[in-house]
């Protein structure tokens, strides 16, 4: 199966934005790919550097965001996987990824579950925790195990996404460096982001889809100076083996072929699921063990 990845950078204006996306995808399409896949709140800049009551407005378009998304995964014959500021009323907002089948239906959504409330990364601020569980969503394609961003760092997101049947992890995301940070913590930072997700492929045996945004996006605030969105999409295989990455800074189609045979191939080697001790897995609910 041929994917592609959009990796991009915000415009100075949503329409813009949006307009060079579709460009993206059109030529995407035209390359012969069953999904596409977009990075987090692919819309607009990233809005959560600061906590301003006006960015509300972008999910007032909600509804006309869904038409419009589906008119593009029709038009191109894509099952399209978009992350969408969705007002389900005033006063609750959340970080929603929608998933289009080839003919413009809306296949399944996911709304966001972990919410990161960092310097830089106000979320908690705009969007409410998902209530919809992780559950995969089913297309064309296979069934789809769709998380954002800070969900990235959970093992036990993807784990149930893999438990009910998710053929591949998807990850929306938008995450980057600050400027002031040392050479060496930002290495450190793509490395750990990089290495979860790999193992996240490993532990569950399937493959992952990560797609970031790139370039610098000043904090409209102020009060920092701004975020320098990594890049570094990629995919790997069901051993965490990367089979396409993006660069750090580069606007780009990302391509990938997979392979849904290798999950198979992996498992009955790697038989990690079947030897699960899940009669001692109780104390997962807990907070914290003391």
């Amino acid at each position: 199966m041929k994917i592609a990845l959009i990796q991009q950078q915000s415009s100075i204006s949503k329409e813009k934005t949006i307009e060079k996306t579709v460009y993206l995808i059109e030529e995407a399409s035209k390359n012969g790919v069953s999904l596409v896949v977009l990075q987090e709140l692919h819309q607009t800049e990233y809005f959560c550097q600061s906590e301003d009551t006006k960015f509300f407005e972008y999910a007032s378009s909600w509804e006309n965001d869904l038409i419009f998304w589906s008119k593009i995964a029709k038009e191109n014959s894509v099952v399209l996987v978009t992350s969408l500021f969705e007002q389900r009323a005033f006063g609750l907002y959340h970080n929603t990824a929608v998933v289009f089948e080839r003919d413009g239906s809306i296949a399944g959504k996911y709304r966001k579950m972990h919410i990161p409330d960092d310097p830089g990364f106000y979320e908690k601020f705009y969007f409410t925790q998902g209530d919809l569980g992780f559950e995969p969503i089913q297309t064309s394609v296979g069934k789809l195990g769709v998380l954002i961003c800070w969900d990235q760092w959970y093992p036990e997101a993807s784990r149930l996404m893999t438990l009910k049947g998710a053929e591949m992890l998807i990850y929306p995301t938008a995450i980057g460096w600050f400027d002031k940070d040392s050479k060496e913590e930002r290495s450190r930072q793509l490395d750990s982001w990089i290495t979860i997700q790999r193992s996240h492929a490993i532990a569950n045996g399937i493959p992952v889809v990560s797609c970031n945004r790139v370039g610098f996006e000043k904090d409209s605030s102020g009060v920092m100076d701004g975020i320098r969105f990594w890049g570094n999409s990629f995919v790997c295989d069901p051993q965490g083996e990367i089979i396409a990455h993006a660069e750090h800074q580069e606007e780009c189609i990302l391509y990938a072929t997979i392979d849904k045979r290798r999950t198979k191939e992996v498992r009955d080697i790697w038989p990690f699921l079947r030897d699960r001790r899940i009669e001692s897995y109780g104390e997962l609910t807990r907070r914290y063990c003391d």
